[in-house]
């Protein structure tokens, strides 16, 4: 019995460690976060005289614009993206802020998940049922995003050619590159400009940066700044932050110009 006994607890422990040899062992990765910053709104005075001359009357498309045509401009003189379409396809795609994506994810141009996004997300019918969009924690991620999305695509590279004016030319174009299956698309985006008059937002010209740059004499490492670069966007390459890089090329605000060069270190 004792023989017996003792058997049975050496086939126990044997079956117990070859449970656990055969057990997956995971190993965790860091998940890779993706950033959101509410983006500074710039001040643009020519915004005041536009206001002035466009419709007085109050409705939710007049109060989108009067919102938005800010961060608008500021990614027309970043990215050279008309202004007037931006707006357009905002108000479109968001039902001027009102859409439920819109509402639940700061989503304002229905632009989906695609292979490589890493942030939040939520599931909304559109096309097919329960497809992935991209979730923001803040309007102005969804614009900056909206600008990254038609500058890293190869399809939309032909845009870009086109003369920041050219609304019509990249209203259509948006729809050749397949932005939108809605066959009425640039007719849509065209008429939204010439109902609110966007087209005067795309003549509003950068302001002029009168801040003497004078590079801080120190030891370190400069950045050329290039086209489709921002200050954020530099930080995050150089480990470092908006802050930091302003303080130690003693910039008073966040506006760089192609082939400046940036102390980052």
């Amino acid at each position: 019995m004792k023989f017996r006994a003792a058997f049975v607890i050496i086939v126990g422990l044997f079956f117990l460690t070859s449970c656990g040899s055969k057990k997956r062992v995971v190993t965790s990765h860091k998940k890779r976060i993706v950033v959101e910053h509410k983006e500074e709104i710039p001040e643009i005075p020519e915004l005041e005289q536009i206001k002035r001359t466009h419709p007085t009357t109050t409705n939710n498309t007049l109060g989108y614009i009067e919102k938005f045509a800010p961060i608008a401009v500021k990614k027309m003189h970043e990215y050279n993206i008309p202004a007037s379409i931006t707006l357009a396809q905002g108000i479109l795609e968001s039902g001027s802020g009102r859409s439920p994506l819109a509402i639940r994810s700061n989503n304002h141009f229905g632009i989906k998940c695609h292979k490589g996004w890493e942030g939040k997300s939520v599931t909304h019918d559109d096309d097919e049922k329960g497809e992935c969009f991209r979730k923001y924690k803040y309007p102005e991620t969804s614009y900056e995003d909206h600008s990254q999305f038609l500058l890293t695509r190869k399809r939309y590279a032909g845009l870009f050619r086109l003369r920041h004016t050219d609304y019509k030319g990249w209203a259509y174009g948006l729809k050749r590159a397949g932005y939108a299956t809605d066959k009425r698309y640039p007719q849509k985006l065209i008429g939204l400009i010439h109902k609110y008059n966007l087209m005067d937002y795309d003549k509003i010209k950068p302001v002029k940066d009168t801040t003497k740059y004078t590079p801080v004499k120190s030891v370190g490492n400069y950045y050329e700044v290039k086209k489709g670069d921002t200050l954020y966007s530099i930080a995050r390459r150089h480990n470092t932050t908006v802050k930091q890089l302003k303080e130690i090329n003693g910039l008073k605000n966040n506006e760089i110009n192609i082939g400046q060069h940036l102390l980052v270190q």
